[in-house]
């Protein structure tokens, strides 16, 4: 039986979601990390973008949770949802992302700023210029660009297009071979530095090469397999994890464009990338916390006046709608929006970022609850996301 959506007062009852941004687990909410030292022990500020969308943000941030070095966090505009903010570029004329500044000292390159952290504060495991690490890190160079020749260029012929494919698989065979050489599912004996490596990119080869040319990294490779699932045990890889929605869109305007090859199983892939069901992606294999919902009704509720003022729908229209839509995500019980008010529930739909808005199972049961219902309403479908900038995801919009 369909039941009428619960008030804003109502709703805030139905969670205590709390996370302790500062000395808690890995969250890209945290302006500052301690791990439970003093103030005064900070020697870095890392300086990333807004959306966690950067990947040489994501190694960065990566290596100080798991050295738990404390350090403070400044966000910054990437070029491809708004303009860079003066102070930054004052900063760091280039603009570059990410920027780290060690005992104030400005460091860019990820690379270089992984060798000066290590220098400072000591190696993970293994050092960006140890014997064991440094053929993994051309090996990576190599995989990056096997996967950039296939995504990022259009192809005119079957051939070339099955050129690009096979060069990245025989790529990938690599990798599985690199990651064969011990017992454990990591790169070397342990976690260390090399995975921190591999970890933003093969992630987003995870997403794009499912979206956009139907071939599921995660599936096919049963070495790689084992490393996501192993990384998924780290609290500090689940924090910086995104999904496959997020990446599949945030990447045409990082890369330059993302080619798809219209295959059936990519147009397969995308609808269920785009529509749902969003639990079948192989984006993600842990178990789902048991307080995914009270997470994003309580990232909902905090931006919910932003999130209603820039909806294109009728700011009362879409009140009701979010609210049909949270009562449904909270209770299971269908609670239908007003009329025409499935274009705005699904505009909100594709914007939800993981992980800057909330992790990666809150985000999967918001979009979820969004398109069910919609899809009490209509079938419509709102205009394709841009590919040329993200300018629509402006964060201005959620400080």
């Amino acid at each position: 039986m369909a039941i009428a959506p619960l008030s804003w007062q109502e709703l805030e009852k139905l969670t205590d979601y709390h996370i302790d941004k500062i000395n808690g687990q890995t969250n890209s909410q945290a302006t500052l990390r301690l791990f439970n030292h003093q103030q005064e022990a900070i020697r870095v500020t890392l300086y990333r973008d807004n959306h966690a969308w950067c990947p040489y943000c994501q190694k960065i941030w990566l290596w100080l949770e798991e050295k738990q070095i404390p350090y403070r966090i400044k966000k910054v505009t990437m070029f491809c949802y708004g303009q860079k903010e003066p102070w930054y570029k004052e900063k760091v004329p280039s603009g570059m992302l990410p920027a780290v500044e060690l005992d104030g000292r400005i460091i860019t390159e990820s690379d270089d700023i992984l060798i000066a952290l290590e220098q400072t504060f000591g190696v993970l495991q293994f050092g960006m210029e140890d014997k064991k690490v440094l053929p993994l890190r051309k090996l990576e160079r190599l995989l990056f660009r096997a996967w950039c020749t296939w995504l990022c260029y259009p192809t005119i012929f079957p051939q070339q297009e099955n050129n690009n494919r096979q060069q990245f698989i025989q790529v990938i065979k690599k990798v599985e071979q690199a990651l064969s050489q011990t017992p454990s599912p990591y790169f070397l004996q342990d976690f260390s530095t090399a995975d921190v490596i591999f970890t933003p990119y093969i992630e987003r080869m995870n997403a794009s090469l499912y979206y956009y040319k139907g071939y599921s990294l995660r599936e096919e490779n049963p070495n790689l397999s084992r490393w996501f699932d192993a990384m998924e045990t780290r609290p500090t890889y689940r924090g910086t994890q995104s999904d496959f929605h997020t990446h599949a869109h945030d990447l045409p305007p990082q890369m330059g464009g993302c080619y798809s090859n219209r295959e059936p199983q990519t147009l397969k892939n995308q609808q269920r990338v785009d529509q749902g069901d969003w639990f079948l992606l192989p984006d993600v294999a842990y178990p789902e916390p048991e307080n995914s919902r009270q997470e994003a009704l309580h990232r909902v509720l905090k931006h919910r006046h932003n999130i209603i003022d820039i909806n294109p729908t009728d700011n009362q229209l879409f009140d009701q709608a979010l609210r049909s839509a949270l009562t449904y995500m909270m209770t299971k019980e269908d609670c239908p929006p007003p009329n025409q008010s499935a274009l705005g529930l699904r505009y909100l739909r594709d914007r939800i970022n993981v992980p800057r808005d909330m992790s990666i199972y809150a985000g999967k049961r918001l979009r979820q609850a969004l398109e069910y219902t919609a899809s009490l309403d209509s079938n419509i479908q709102p205009e394709p996301l841009p590919i040329r900038h993200r300018r629509d995801q402006n964060p201005l919009n959620f400080r």
